[in-house]
């Protein structure tokens, strides 16, 4: 396999027409990966039909005449403690096939979604992922902003990645997702019933690496940062 900075790669919206694609990707890319099974082709299938789903920044990269990645965004919100609520991005999924992982995919979906984004005019990106993977591709802690969780906790995985020059210092407060994010289990199983079967895995090396983030977390003391 080539590398990305060398495969004839499109990156392009994407189109009704990709749906039925794109979620088969998500589902290979997530497949057995933070949990047995998985739900984020579900995600993707629900999410579309959000209010707050940033249609314009749904990008699919297509290489092998097939798409091998896409990456999506929701509105999501932060109750600042100054009392003002603001709008920013909450990105994910994120996926690439898991043959083409490693190569650049990622990053190079990452990167246009976020030119895409400064000139829209949107403030920042927020997500909840591996602090190992987001820090090397323009993500730093959300805690260095004061930023907590909606239930009010500094947290390692919530990290933001700021959009215009001005940073938003002024965002401490509790981050927000969308509530599409909270999808239904059983509806999920439900809908993987139409895609081939997959022997479903646990403990893998991905689920015990989520296991050690989700116990990163501590309870916001008050403290400036």
């Amino acid at each position: 396999m080539q590398e990305v900075e060398h495969m004839d790669i499109e990156l392009r919206l994407e189109t009704p027409a990709d749906y039925a694609e794109t979620e088969k990707v998500v589902r290979e890319a997530f497949w057995n990966v933070y949990a047995p099974g998985c739900t984020e082709h579900y995600l993707v299938h629900v999410m579309r039909s959000s209010e707050n789903f940033v249609r314009e920044l749904a990008f699919v990269a297509v290489a092998d005449s097939k798409i091998v990645g896409c990456v999506m965004f929701v509105k999501g919100t932060i109750a600042g403690d100054d009392g003002v609520v603001r709008e920013v991005l909450t990105l994910g999924p994120i996926a690439v096939l898991p043959a083409y992982q490693k190569k650049g995919v990622g990053r190079r979906l990452i990167d246009h979604a976020r030119k895409e984004a400064i000139r829209q005019g949107y403030a920042a990106i927020v997500l909840c992922g591996d602090p190992l993977y987001y820090s090397r591709v323009g993500f730093e802690p959300a805690e260095n902003f004061g930023i907590r969780t909606a239930d009010n906790k500094y947290f390692v995985a919530l990290q933001i990645c700021p959009l215009q020059e001005k940073r938003p210092e002024s965002y401490a407060g509790r981050y927000s997702d969308d509530a599409v994010y909270n999808i239904s289990q059983e509806a999920a199983f439900e809908f993987d019933q139409q895609f081939p079967p997959k022997d479903r895995l646990e403990n893998t090396s991905t689920q015990k690496r989520l296991l050690e983030i989700i116990e990163m977390q501590r309870p916001f003391d008050g403290a400036k940062r």
